[in-house]
């Protein structure tokens, strides 16, 4: 599946994704309708990954221009208070919104956006809570198609429908899932087996180096650093990787000559882009990688 991505993504002040052929917005920060203008008006789905400001803020705008009956749709982790106190100020603000979808959803659940794809709430470990408290979500993307069992791989074509006719497309098919994209939100490196086999990755890199970790405060939301993603991704089997959320403190130099460093220290062969901080990217993948 070709995918056009368009972001913007810079840690405190705003991070937004947008996959225009999926009409599917990751996080909604602040500027996503303005950089996005006319386009904005494909969004159907909005997952937001939890509810710190500069994941959500551009969520009013967004939905005063955009909404119409039913749509967008937008998701959030179930335990956060912010999002119902949103809808209820935007309906009474802007009552034309009233249309609009909002709906609290749980780790692992899956919402389908199109006929053969959904999206799966992944739990992650950016905000402190018990097991059973959902604050904050990676998400997956996933298509699904349906295949011949093997034992059906070389029955000719016209007897494949008489067959089908007989005893059923379910018998005589299998479900296949592909994670066409998986996006972390905001997370600490800490659960290697959700990030992989996925053709991209978006994940974030607040910091550059492992040591800035140590002095931050351990009961604040915890965030990834670049060290610690690139030593994960030379573990993983994925096709493309997205960096973003890094930090202002950074000059886009030093952001570029760390990812060249990493890549060639853990041997990463495969395409790494990034969101440099306060810059719109438009269709990342049609970037020149990093490390090319």
């Amino acid at each position: 599946m070709k995918l056009t991505i368009t972001g913007y993504s810079t840690a405190l002040f705003s991070t937004w994704y947008f996959i225009e052929e999926l009409g599917l917005l990751f996080d909604a920060g602040d500027g996503v309708t303005s950089s996005l203008l006319q386009k904005s008006r494909k969004i159907e789905h909005v997952f937001v990954s939890h509810a710190d400001r500069d994941h959500l803020t551009g969520l009013l705008q967004l939905n005063q221009l955009n909404a119409r009956e039913g749509l967008p749709k937008i998701f959030f982790p179930f335990n956060c208070g912010s999002f119902p106190a949103i809808e209820q100020f935007s309906k009474k603000f802007d009552p034309h919104v009233s249309g609009t979808l909002w709906s609290a959803i749980k780790g692992n659940e899956q919402i389908q956006i199109r006929d053969n794809v959904y999206v799966h709430a992944l739990r992650n470990g950016h905000v402190r809570s018990d097991q059973n408290i959902f604050k904050s979500f990676g998400y997956r993307v996933v298509q699904t198609r349906n295949k011949l069992k093997p034992e059906f791989a070389d029955v000719p074509q016209q007897k494949i429908k008489s067959l089908m006719d007989e005893i059923g497309r379910q018998k005589m098919t299998e479900v296949i899932k592909t994670n066409v994209l998986t996006y972390s939100g905001d997370t600490p490196v800490d659960d290697f087996a959700q990030w992989d086999n996925t053709e991209i990755l978006i994940h974030e890199a607040t910091f550059l180096d492992k040591e800035e970790n140590k002095n931050l405060d351990p009961y604040r939301n915890k965030h990834s650093n670049l060290e610690e993603v690139m030593a994960l991704v030379s573990g993983l089997n994925i096709g493309k990787l997205i960096l973003g959320h890094f930090s202002s403190r950074y000059s886009h130099e030093q952001i570029d000559d760390r990812i060249r460093t990493l890549c060639k220290q853990h041997q990463i062969k495969i395409p790494v882009y990034r969101v440099l901080p306060g810059q719109v990217h438009k269709d990342i993948l049609n970037e020149e990688p990093v490390n090319a």
